[in-house]
């Protein structure tokens, strides 16, 4: 029986709880929550489970190495002696990301160069010819960490971002990265339990990891390539096994999923992403401005979207855009929990209403904050009784 053995799955800001909580459903063994990153134990057959079916992870990284490094003539020396043949074959492709948190290496671009020349001249003393470079598709792409003085070197498993399902056909301006839209969803203890809607759902984004939530899809389905899939210990028959494993899980989702756009062209767009996701049964579209609509059923509404923070899309008047959110909200949406996002704080005073939570989590590179408003038949009051 294989030996488990330590991985590392990065994650957003705001996510680690969510993305430790995945694991432990997962199947995954001592877990440690750090920021932006959990470890975890499992075996093979797990790192390819976590690549799949994790909605909130970026990367998994399976650590080969580490070791003290005090100069970048330590670091080359340490790297080169490192077997990659083991893992790669002299006429593959090669990647190398890295980040370093020390004083003495401070340029990550240049740790990355570093390690590739010593894995290049491994190979090229060896057996005489040496891997190219390819940063979409390498055969092996290799992650390096610097704490200080200690140096992690990894595998990663994982490829291009985990972020990047594989359904997405058409892209809008800013766009929601698909783990924080996940990340949001889950965060708001939404599973498919009501009807479920997005008012201003642009590239279809979040409707889209609704629908995989829903009915337990697996989130990265979609994707034609993992990192592990070109290792030389490839075991695709367990990774068929893995995946049907996980697709005998997938569930009937008996509510309504709903989505609107003021724009006929980004709803199209929306359109075609859920179309190549498998999802449009699930889905219903409308051109509509949110702020002319109103609550189609009497029951109960859960409702997650991301507005314009007047960043990567301009709104002419951001604090009246923010108040319709609140006065929609107050008179068409009674039964509705509402959760939106934005980094824009000033105009998040406008909406006039009094969120009852506030989650910090980031956009990008923009703080934000994910608010809920809790929409209640009739007075607030009166709903409790």
């Amino acid at each position: 029986m294989e030996k488990n053995f330590r991985m590392l799955a990065k994650t957003l800001y705001g996510l680690e709880e969510l993305l430790a909580n995945e694991l432990r459903q997962l199947g995954a063994s001592d877990i440690e929550i750090g920021v932006r990153n959990v470890a975890f134990k499992g075996d093979t057959g797990f790192m390819y489970k976590v690549n799949l079916c994790s909605r909130t992870a970026i990367k998994v990284l399976k650590p080969i190495t580490g070791f003290n490094v005090f100069t970048e003539e330590d670091l080359y020396k340490r790297i080169y002696d490192i077997p990659w043949e083991n893992y790669m074959q002299a006429n593959g492709s090669l990647a190398v990301d890295a980040t370093v948190f020390s004083i003495q290496f401070t340029h990550s671009q240049y740790i990355a160069l570093k390690t590739k020349d010593a894995i290049v001249d491994r190979f090229r003393d060896k057996e005489g010819i040496r891997p190219d470079v390819d940063l979409d598709h390498p055969t092996l792409r290799i992650n390096i960490h610097i704490d200080r003085n200690i140096c992690t070197v990894s595998l990663d498993s994982s490829g291009q971002s985990l972020h990047k399902r594989g359904y997405k056909v058409e892209n809008t301006i800013a766009p929601i990265n698909e783990v924080l839209a996940a990340g949001m969803i889950m965060l708001t203890g939404w599973s498919g339990q009501c009807d479920f809607m997005d008012p201003m759902c642009g590239s279809g984004t979040i409707l889209t990891e609704a629908a995989m939530i829903a009915c337990n899809i697996p989130p990265n389905l979609n994707r034609k390539e993992f990192g592990f899939e070109t290792w030389p210990d490839f075991d695709v028959d367990l990774y068929e096994v893995i995946e049907e494993a996980a697709l005998k899980k997938v569930k009937d989702f008996h509510f309504k999923i709903y989505g609107s756009d003021i724009d006929a062209f980004t709803l199209r767009k929306a359109k075609e992403n859920i179309k190549s996701a498998n999802l449009s049964e699930f889905i219903e579209l409308k051109e509509q401005d949110f702020f002319e609509s109103s609550k189609e059923t009497d029951r109960p509404l859960w409702m997650v979207f991301n507005p314009p923070y007047d960043e990567r899309i301009s709104v002419n008047d951001i604090e009246k855009f923010y108040g319709n959110i609140g006065n929609t909200l107050k008179r068409e949406y009674p039964g509705t929990q509402a959760w939106m996002i934005t980094s824009n704080m000033e105009a998040l005073k406008y909406v006039g209403l009094r969120p009852s939570k506030k989650i910090k989590l980031y956009n990008g590179k923009l703080e934000s904050k994910l608010v809920r408003y809790e929409m209640y038949e009739g007075s607030r009051k009166f709903s409790k009784q």
